[in-house]
């Protein structure tokens, strides 16, 4: 399996890439340890649940009968047979699941998973994911992006702006007004205003909400142009080297000339801006301040809406058997608004359900094995494939940081009391250096060796080391493997 892409470490020299991404997709189907594996992108997450039937029909008759999430809110088919592709992308054609053949792999769109569902909810940005993706389908020149090239649309609680976008939007609360032009230069209206990134460059553009898909594929375009132009082959914005990096300067001049207008934002103030609001720890591992009190977008448990609506968000180990993805699709079918949200965190929201209903189905969920409690240590533990899917993992790490969790130890070591520091970050197991699916930010790294686990906080803006010192006896020894 490829790598997960992680930001470039300051002062490292950007990759040359001689060939194009190997990462799967619906179509390119990727061979693994455990048979075929098709990842499936599902724009902000968004699924009908005819959609979510059919990928459950997929995953019985085709694959291993479970289900992975991505932290990209995209789902994962695994154990497929040779030979399966075409009644795969059939089953999911039939769905609406694949609108274009030649873009979908590059149909990667992360958005704030409760956009319009908590009471303080701001801009619903799933909209602009929605438009954002059927300009994609029909752009000739995206099929040149990676399928590693990723958009971020944040509804300006900063849930996601820090989850690693090369174009992100962060819709500004309160927008710009009504009508004629606002301050900063850029149209207003009744749309509001968003701020556009590109790659790690700490300015931003204020442009007009109703131009905020548009504007986004523009500065994709624009960083298309650039890696032409470098000869680098790059996949990423961050890969782009010294003298050819795209800046919100380059992608202003790109939207004037599409006719969308946009003001230069200093990197302080859309810092200030796209930072993290919701109250999540910061590098250090302490709360920030929430500004606004907007609900934890990674947490379970009930989520309280306007006018008494209510949502479910539950949380597994990234995969999900058949029969617990058939029972959320059964809530939102028969409780919820009809749809459900995978979200970056490998969960699952149900919007749309009654204050009355709510409780009880999220007690069935819970029964079914899905964690329910924002309080569960299970909350901020992830892993990677592992054993036996991945061959490169030299243990079974689900297996491994479920034995953990149970015995009161997310982190390897002994029962007890841990850091505080420790308690509050997210606690990633991997099986090998390349950490697929790691998170981002801070996060405490949790990585098989030959000797056992190797424990280590990452801060942001650094990598984690491909060896680092122990920190604590393994929980459960791993074998080593060529």
């Amino acid at each position: 399996m490829p790598p997960s892409p992680s930001i470039r470490p300051q002062g490292a020299e950007p990759p040359i890439r001689d060939r194009g991404d190997a990462c799967p997709g619906a179509l390119r189907l990727h061979s693994a340890a455990d048979g075929h594996l098709a990842r499936v992108r599902l724009p902000a997450g968004d699924l009908t649940v005819r959609q979510a039937e059919a990928l459950a029909d997929a995953a019985d008759r085709l694959g291993d009968g479970h289900l992975s999430l991505t932290s990209r809110g995209n789902a994962e088919l695994r154990g497929l047979a040779d030979g399966c592709g075409g009644r795969l992308a059939a089953l999911l054609r039939d769905a609406g699941l694949l609108p274009s053949e030649r873009h979908e792999r590059v149909r990667n769109i992360l958005a704030s998973p409760l956009a319009g569902l908590d009471r303080h909810t701001p801009s619903d940005v799933r909209l602009w994911a929605r438009e954002l993706d059927g300009l994609l389908c029909a752009s000739e020149s995206a099929t040149a992006l990676s399928g590693r090239f990723l958009f971020v649309l944040d509804d300006g609680r900063g849930d996601v702006a820090a989850l690693g976008g090369d174009v992100s939007l962060v819709a500004e609360r309160g927008g710009a007004g009504s009508g004629g032009l606002s301050e900063a230069g850029c149209p207003a209206g009744a749309g509001g205003t968003a701020l556009l990134r590109v790659g790690d460059d700490p300015a931003a553009l204020r442009i007009a909400g109703p131009d905020a898909p548009r504007a986004a594929l523009t500065a994709a375009e624009a960083f298309l142009t650039a890696a032409a132009a470098s000869g680098s082959g790059a996949w990423r914005v961050r890969e782009l080297p010294d003298g050819h990096a795209l800046t919100v300067r380059a992608v202003a001049e790109r939207l004037r000339a599409a006719g969308i207008g946009c003001a230069e934002v200093a990197g302080e103030v859309a810092a200030a801006v796209a930072g993290d609001v919701t109250g999540t720890p910061d590098a250090t591992g302490a709360p920030a301040p929430a500004s606004v009190p907007y609900a934890d977008s990674s947490a379970p448990g009930v989520i309280e809406g306007t006018d008494g609506a209510r949502a479910l968000s539950v949380r597994a180990l990234g995969r999900l058997s058949v029969a617990q993805w058939r029972l959320l699709t059964a809530v939102a079918a028969e409780d919820g608004a009809g749809a459900l949200r995978l979200t970056p965190w490998r969960g699952v929201v149900i919007p749309g359900l009654s204050a009355d209903t709510a409780a009880p189905r999220l007690r069935e969920l819970s029964a079914a094995g899905l964690v329910t409690d924002p309080d569960s240590p299970w909350h901020r533990v992830g892993a990677c494939t592992g054993r036996p899917g991945c061959a490169k993992s030299r243990t079974d790490v689900r297996a491994d940081a479920t034995a953990a969790v149970t015995a009161g130890a997310p982190v390897p070591g002994e029962p007890g009391p841990q850091p505080a520091a420790l308690r509050r970050l997210p606690v990633y197991w991997s099986g090998c250096e390349r950490r697929c699916g790691h998170p981002h930010g801070a996060w405490v790294d949790v990585l098989a060796t030959a000797e056992g686990y190797r424990v280590s906080v990452v801060q942001p803006q650094s990598t984690p080391a491909p060896h680092p010192a122990p920190a604590a006896p393994s929980a459960a020894p791993c074998p080593a493997t060529s």
